[in-house]
């Protein structure tokens, strides 16, 4: 029998191996299992955006993950076009929509282009090391919820069994997700997109680029919905993606083969298939592309995060960040209430807050899947700036007070300031080098006050949940979040505001705490 867990994580990808790391980080007792023997060695998503390497800065892994950057492209190297083959005469320019430059104001970090598979295997080592308990090779044969949490029944490759209980689970578990089907919950829109078949190849495709630098390539050829991704800078290492047949048997070696010439246009190019699977023979991938959101993310003590919880086309890269970011954002709430910091109901705030953001990413992932595939727009939404969609977020939920009301979509970075429901603005940290208000979040609740708020810090140290005080000392930080000298901005650990005082209040300490227990929905200290 293993031993018993606070939190059980289904799935080993990019989700699920965020998610433990940062219940790990939270001090939060987790177990996480993965069906497969080893990480996928598919590259998929391919760079790290600003946000993304700002949630991983906070848990120690942006100086590892720059050391492991691939030597491939910048973003304005990056050339994406649209053709009938890669040999084609005609290459139409694909607008990425790079908004790096305006990004480089509003975060201390920048993207970073390195393949996912390295990235997961940065995640397991990191998460190990904190302390997290991860077994590949084991996989969920049923989970049956009791009052006291869900008992989970694993089997290992080998035929093994074991139980294992948790007080909470969390489904990593991609875009099948049994889990979610387990639970009973329907996704809402379409789940049958299409489906992709994936070779990763050793092919000389030079003599079909003729000279010409190409990054990624959407192709007619074999089919509608292919392309060509480029794995370094000779154009000798590809990954290989089509639209598959549902119902068609998988495709052999040379059937796959010539597949790839003919995206390629090189009818005898030389190409060898790769294993995706360390540790197997697999070489062909098949995976449901879908558009759609699942009911509900959470059922009981289970929830849903990553591709369980949403289905998105890749056009625009949303569909990693938005699982990662509800990673984020479920495990600080998981943490506060495993340690008795706040109520049951905090958790039922996860999905309040991150089922919009994954409606709206998956609009702009579908507004920008026309102009890449050539096909017929999907959605009449209009694409805004990759930074808007990935770090524009307004959360309207009982963890914010004084957010604002109705239904909006996110707003620009640039237009944001320090207010409840959204992500705390970037500001340096007065004398200390490279260092931002960004790193100040991760851990806990964290209050900064104006260069006149002492009131404030002294409340902030006789709250019952640690909050640290820090004062914006840097000329315009304090107007920067919405506050005055004596004001106060609350952030919560997973970086965003949770409420804000514009000036000074007659007990500090009443308001601070009252304003701690709403976002936490836990009852008042006697």
């Amino acid at each position: 029998m293993l031993h018993d867990t606070e939190v059980l994580v289904v799935g080993g990808g990019l989700t699920g191996l965020s998610c433990a790391l940062f219940l790990a980080r939270h001090g939060v007792r987790c177990t996480l299992v993965e069906r497969h023997p080893d990480l996928l060695s598919h590259p998929r998503q391919r760079s790290l955006v600003p946000r993304l390497m700002e949630i991983y800065r906070q848990v120690g892994l942006e100086s590892r993950i720059r050391e492991n950057r691939v030597d491939f492209a910048s973003s304005a190297e990056y050339v994406a076009i649209r053709a009938e083959t890669l040999a084609g005469a005609r290459h139409l320019p694909v607008d990425q929509q790079d908004d790096a430059a305006r990004t480089a104001a509003f975060s201390p970090c920048s993207g970073t282009p390195i393949e996912q598979n390295r990235v997961e295997d940065l995640l397991r080592t990191r998460a190990r090391e904190l302390g997290a308990r991860i077994r590949f090779g084991t996989e969920v044969r049923d989970l049956s919820q009791h009052e006291g949490g869900v008992e989970a029944h694993l089997r290992d490759l080998d035929g093994t069994g074991h139980r294992l209980l948790a007080r909470y689970v969390v489904a990593a578990d991609g875009g099948r997700s049994p889990v979610r089907h387990g639970l009973g919950i329907p996704m809402e829109g379409q789940v049958d997109f299409f489906r992709l078949l994936t070779l990763m190849v050793d092919a000389d495709l030079r003599p079909a680029l003729a000279g010409r630098t190409v990054h990624m390539a959407f192709l007619e050829r074999p089919r509608p919905r292919t392309y060509l991704m480029a794995l370094d800078r000779t154009g000798q290492r590809w990954v290989f993606g089509t639209t598959d047949d549902p119902d068609g048997a998988e495709p052999d070696e040379d059937a796959c083969v010539e597949l790839v010439r003919a995206a390629a246009g090189l009818p005898q190019a030389r190409v060898t298939l790769r294993p995706q699977i360390p540790g197997t023979t697999r070489t062909v991938l098949r995976f449901e592309v879908g558009a759609a959101v699942a009911a509900a993310y959470r059922r009981g003590p289970v929830f849903l995060i990553g591709d369980a919880a949403h289905l998105m086309p890749p056009t625009g890269g949303f569909g990693g960040v938005v699982g990662v970011e509800d990673a984020h954002n479920l495990a600080w709430k998981l943490a506060a209430v495993v340690h008795g910091h706040a109520g049951e109901r905090l958790l039922d705030t996860y999905e309040d807050e991150r089922r919009p953001v994954a409606e709206f990413a998956l609009r702009q992932a579908l507004a920008r899947y026309g102009s890449r595939l050539a096909q017929l727009p999907v959605t009449d939404e209009l694409p805004v700036d990759r930074s808007t969609v990935m770090m524009g977020h307004r959360y309207r939920s009982t963890a914010v007070i004084g957010g604002a009301s109705g239904v909006t979509a996110p707003v620009a970075v640039s237009g944001l300031c320090g207010e409840p429901g959204t992500r705390a603005p970037h500001l340096p940290l007065a004398g200390s080098g490279e260092r931002s208000t960004i790193d100040l979040y991760g851990a806990g609740f964290v209050l900064l006050t104006g260069h006149d708020g002492q009131d404030w810090a002294t409340a902030a140290d006789k709250l019952p949940v640690p909050v640290t005080a820090r004062r914006l000392e840097i000329d315009g930080a304090a107007a920067r979040h919405g506050i005055g000298p004596r004001g106060a901005v609350l952030v919560r650990p997973d970086g965003f505001v949770a409420w804000r005082s514009p000036g000074p209040a007659a007990d500090p300490t009443a308001d601070l705490l009252a304003a701690l227990t709403t976002v936490l929905s836990a009852p008042p200290p006697a």
